[in-house]
């Protein structure tokens, strides 16, 4: 039963008696005076009624009703941001689980960017997976990004290729892809591009 029935259902018997005493006062009323106005009274007391019945029915039980089914499910919902919990089974060492949660915030298309980045991180470091971790992100930079997040994910995958991978060669494209794409920033990534050719050929990088 709902939370509101009962008290409703009190308040429609309490106008009810009312509206069918009234009725009874008037029609004696109507009879002892011979004053037939005093049948009027039992249209307007009923229509009273029919009123109050109606806006308890129709208008204040389905509100109230709402409101406390919003209330008892106010508490299940997951609130989206913040990643603390993870990084908590992350800090104690559960390390294959804090991926997976990421994984799955990573499903919120508001959050995939963070949570596949942080996820990644975990791949290419304590789960030893950097292969997965560089599948995972190159199939999120194949998606629309702002350039923020693109440039983001471009960094991330240079570090992979460069550090976990040993591939400085698609290291070096990706930094030549992001210097084409973000002039704003060229300079830092020139300097990272002449370290790693230099890591690669021998040298002394140019300044």
């Amino acid at each position: 039963m709902p939370v509101s029935d009962e008290p409703f259902s009190m308040v429609r018997v309490v106008v009810g008696v009312i509206a069918l005493l009234g009725t009874v006062l008037s029609v004696i009323l109507a009879i002892v005076t011979g004053d037939l106005r005093m049948l009027e009274l039992v249209g307007a007391l009923w229509a009273i009624y029919g009123l109050m019945v109606a806006f308890l029915s129709g208008v204040l039980e389905p509100a109230i009703e709402g409101f406390f089914q919003l209330m008892g499910n106010f508490g299940l919902v997951r609130m989206g941001g913040g990643y603390s919990s993870i990084e908590t089974l992350a800090a104690r060492g559960h390390y294959q689980a804090a991926a997976d949660e990421y994984a799955e915030r990573a499903r919120n298309h508001a959050e995939r960017v963070d949570a596949t980045l942080r996820r990644a991180e975990l791949l290419a470091g304590p789960l030893q997976e950097p292969e997965t971790a560089a599948v995972e992100l190159d199939a999120l930079r194949s998606t629309p990004l702002s350039s923020k997040d693109d440039f983001r994910v471009g960094l991330a995958l240079i570090g992979l290729h460069e550090h976990q991978l040993n591939d400085p060669g698609r290291a070096m494209t990706e930094l030549r892809r992001l210097i084409d794409r973000y002039p704003a920033s060229a300079r830092r990534l020139r300097v990272a591009l002449r370290e790693l050719k230099a890591q690669r050929y021998g040298g002394t990088p140019s300044s």
